[in-house]
């Protein structure tokens, strides 16, 4: 058990008492002849769709501001809290993914302070005995050590309204599990936190314990800077409070850098610790408080919560459903599918949460379960990352829509792709069929179905022989006699609107490189 007086998230000095080497300085150029060091205690949202000690919703964006409050959230007296083993399991499965060695035996402690946010008075947390301890997250060429995960509650969300200048509290948010994740100072710039954040972030993706959305405060990062002059010991550090991206992230660490050299620099003083926030306006930290020692928050065990257990055999049950991890994924996508690596980078940042079980119900595939459920029969794996960046990506984009809210599956999609394989649909009428897919709201046709309805079944190579192609061709000859004109002129580019209006009489329903050698062949034709 650390001493009372000795803060555990990230106390340079532990990193003796872990055998972590230290990691050779590298000169930066920002600031010569000075080291940095960075560390993060990241809260991460756990994606349980109930909160950590009671049974209310965690859907807490778009639902009216008190609706998903318990009685224990609330802390209505005589309450007393259920511990949610899924959010168990999901932080089991994170610590796996962190290489960290999960505690069979873990407590939960009370930190207590007072503030509108958090009714009861204190936060349940796990200070002394974490249910994970050590840990890395492989960051390039460098490695990032982690010292202990710990489950815990999140709070309320309060807002202030300037213009009537009343401040308003919203307890959906209050007990919705979260895992602290708490980083050794091993990172040396604003970069490498920066690299972290994201690895870590595809880490928790993909094995489901959480979506890692920062911009909607499920994934929050405080950040503790010290520098000091190269052969000196360790400075003193600050945390910056709550960052919410990773770009704010970098500019705010590269700005507590320089507060802290200019004053040490130029007071010949010590830097005092304290908390700090991060103005998105000024681009520069500012002071919050001093920084709290633990006999502050008074920390006690709590008595309403047992300890947890978790036995190895449930442990090596957990560990059995993990899916690929990020590095496994992409080496699989550069080297046994042969993609290039602009495309892996695509796929890799799609939001995905794999096939994981969330109180009892099944989430959606990820996109690499996706992409390869796709290239199972044997599809071309180019082509099946073709379409889905290039095509199925796209028009969720436009729809504003995740991957994991796409309302087609891979059977649906393989068979779209086989019919413009196979010729039976162009590739422009398969277009309007994804369209088609994504908005069906009742049942759930199949893309043929789609493709008969809206007559855009390509026209049969008999059909072009009869002529059909000839007439189209000849039609949009007629209808754009300035552009045959420039055609017949040596401005071959112009082609391609002709073609263009080949397609749309067509409906898309011929192939355009078709329609082009039909259009070519009845102007040289006429030249003759």
């Amino acid at each position: 058990m650390l001493n009372a007086r000795c803060r555990p998230s990230l106390i340079f000095s532990l990193r003796r008492h872990f055998n972590i080497q230290a990691r050779p300085h590298v000169e930066d150029e920002r600031w010569p002849g000075w080291q940095v060091l960075v560390g993060i205690e990241t809260h991460a949202q756990i994606k349980s769709r109930r909160k950590l000690f009671s049974g209310a919703s965690t859907d807490s964006t778009k639902a009216q501001a008190n609706i998903n409050v318990s009685v224990f959230d609330a802390s209505f007296p005589g309450t007393l809290p259920s511990l949610n083993g899924t959010c168990v399991d999901l932080a089991i499965r994170a610590a796996l993914a962190l290489k960290s060695s999960v505690q069979t035996w873990s407590t939960f402690d009370r930190k207590h302070y007072f503030y509108s946010d958090l009714p009861v008075g204190y936060q349940i947390t796990q200070r002394y005995a974490p249910f994970a301890r050590g840990g890395f997250v492989q960051c390039d060429e460098n490695m990032v050590n982690i010292q202990q995960i710990q489950l815990e509650q999140d709070t309320g969300k309060s807002t202030f309204d300037p213009r009537t200048r009343t401040s308003f509290i919203d307890l959906n948010r209050a007990g919705t599990g979260l895992l602290e994740i708490v980083t050794h100072p091993d990172m040396r710039s604003p970069e490498e936190a920066a690299v972290y954040v994201r690895n870590l972030q595809a880490l928790l993706r993909a094995v489901g314990a959480s979506d890692g959305n920062m911009e909607l405060g499920s994934f929050r990062c405080d950040v503790n800077v010290s520098v000091n002059r190269m052969g000196d010991p360790p400075g003193v550090r600050c945390e910056i409070k709550n960052l919410n991206s990773v770009k704010f992230m970098t500019i705010a660490i590269t700005s507590e850098v320089k507060r802290q050299i200019d004053h040490l620099t130029t007071t010949g003083t010590g830097v005092s610790q304290e908390t700090r926030g991060f103005s998105e306006h000024s681009f520069e930290t500012y002071t919050l408080r001093s920084k709290e020692d633990a006999p502050e928050y008074r920390y006690m065990p709590d008595p309403n919560i047992p300890p947890l257990q978790i036995s190895q055999d449930h442990i090596n049950c957990v560990r059995a459903t993990l899916p690929a991890l990020p590095d496994q994924v992409r080496e699989k996508l550069l080297v046994h599918y042969g993609l290039p690596r602009r495309d892996v980078d695509v796929l890799m940042s799609i939001d995905n949460g794999k096939d994981v079980m969330f109180d009892g119900e099944e989430n959606k595939k990820g996109a690499f379960a996706y992409f390869e459920e796709l290239c199972a029969p044997g599809r071309s794996p180019k082509v099946v990352s073709n379409w889905m960046i290039h095509e199925l990506l796209g028009q969720l984009s436009a729809r504003k829509e995740s991957f994991l809210e796409c309302a087609i599956d891979a059977n649906r999609f393989g068979e779209l792709m086989d019919l413009v394989t196979n010729g039976l649909v162009t590739r422009t009428s398969a277009k309007l069929i994804i369209q088609q897919l994504l908005s069906e709201t009742e049942g759930r046709k199949s893309p043929r179905a789609f493709a008969e309805e809206l007559q855009l079944l390509a026209l049969p190579s008999t059909a072009e022989d009869d002529g059909e192609l000839t007439a189209l061709c000849r039609d949009a000859i007629q209808s754009l006699p300035g552009e045959v004109a420039a055609v017949r002129k040596g401005n071959t580019n112009v082609l391609n609107k002709i073609v263009g209006k080949v397609m749309k009489e067509s409906r898309g329903r011929v192939d355009a490189k078709k329609a082009r050698l039909c259009l070519e062949e009845l102007l040289r034709s006429a030249n003759q």
